[in-house]
């Protein structure tokens, strides 16, 4: 709690920004597993842990809390504003990585194009912090700070009386945080392994179906204003369980399959990840709010998505493609007795 009387949330911000670019630029200069061996999987560990550390530092809740100060009927709209930036950034990478892939050979881009990302990437975290910046002196953010709601307390004191409301609003994500690497991680690492399918080929599908997520996250905006953020989770809930029956019949029937697999899933994605972020951060008493949207968001983040690539993967390849969706299932089934738990225990305190 030192550091938080000693330095400005501009200083915090600009140091973690710092923290996740210089991870990021590292990857670039890492050595390969033929000159290191492990020691290399460890540095790229490091560097990860790194990102991580420095995201959750950088995303304070603000977005949440917006929401939370939005007019009523636009609370829906506020929220889906900051999500905007995942499809954004997705389509720059996966544009990147797709022009390099069709512009080099495939040793070139193993020995040195996959690293070009890492440098240019580095450029877009000085963007990202001007604008960040910008964003923290804004006569908004000022009020915030004057009512006290960004002010942050220890994760501990937060966690002994508000643990119930953390679990409950990660859970409550958790359908959207598996669906997205489960629509952008997981089916490149199958189609490597299983398929001879060009890969830049493939990014061109994904970006046209972040295309439509961004397309969803900002419909999401108006149809959370019009049924509530909480019913339009829960709706998508159901509707990404009754995707993920369909998991191995549309990943394991070629080109066509797999193409539907990206469209349809990042069209649910964006609907259901546009008001992810903080969907029960009301639940927080207002003291508690800043710290308690920042960790919730950061929780659903590991849990949903943090081990859904590597688990589907791992699943798929031993069991079966169905398992894959049993995974996603088992999301889409937390999330929905989440936000139930939540609506009930609103009308019992209320």
């Amino acid at each position: 709690m030192a550091v938080q009387h000693h330095f400005t949330r501009e200083t915090k911000l600009t140091l973690a920004l710092l923290i996740i670019g210089v991870s990021t630029a590292g990857i670039a200069f890492l050595p390969d597993y033929a000159s290191l061996g492990t020691t290399s999987i460890v540095f790229l560990a490091i560097l990860r842990i790194g990102q991580g550390i420095a995201q959750g530092g950088s995303w304070d809740g603000l977005p949440s809390l917006l929401a939370l100060n939005a007019p009523e009927e636009k609370r829906g709209w506020y929220a889906m504003l900051g999500q905007l930036g995942a499809p954004i950034g997705f389509v720059i990478a996966a544009g990147l990585f797709a022009y390099l892939m069709t512009n080099l050979s495939s040793l070139d881009f193993l020995e040195f194009g996959w690293r070009y990302p890492f440098y240019v990437a580095f450029a877009i975290n000085v963007v990202a912090l001007f604008a960040r910046l910008r964003l923290v002196t804004t006569h908004e953010y000022s009020h915030l700070l004057d009512e006290h709601q960004l002010d942050p307390v220890p994760v501990g004191e937060l966690l002994n009386s508000q643990s119930r409301n953390v679990i409950i609003g990660a859970l409550a994500a958790l359908a959207s945080y598996a669906l997205f690497h489960l629509v952008t991680v997981f089916p490149l690492s199958w189609i490597t392994l299983t398929s001879q399918r060009s890969i830049a080929g493939f990014l061109h599908v994904q970006m046209l179906g972040v295309a439509l997520m961004a397309v969803g996250i900002i419909i999401s905006g108006f149809i959370a204003d019009r049924v509530g953020r909480r019913r339009t989770l829960g709706t998508l809930a159901i509707m990404i369980g009754i995707f993920s029956l369909f998991v191995p019949f549309l990943i394991g029937s070629g080109e066509t399959g797999q193409d539907a697999f990206i469209l349809i899933g990042f069209s649910l994605l964006g609907l259901s990840y546009g008001q992810a972020a903080g969907a029960v951060t009301s639940n927080f008493p207002q003291r508690f709010r800043y710290t308690g949207a920042a960790l919730t968001s950061d929780v659903a983040w590991l849990v949903g998505a943090g081990f859904a690539p590597l688990v589907a993967l791992g699943l798929s390849s031993h069991f079966g493609l169905a398992y894959a969706g049993v995974y996603l299932f088992s999301g889409a089934a937390a999330s929905l007795a989440a936000l139930s738990i939540n609506r009930a225990w609103h009308i019992r305190d209320n």
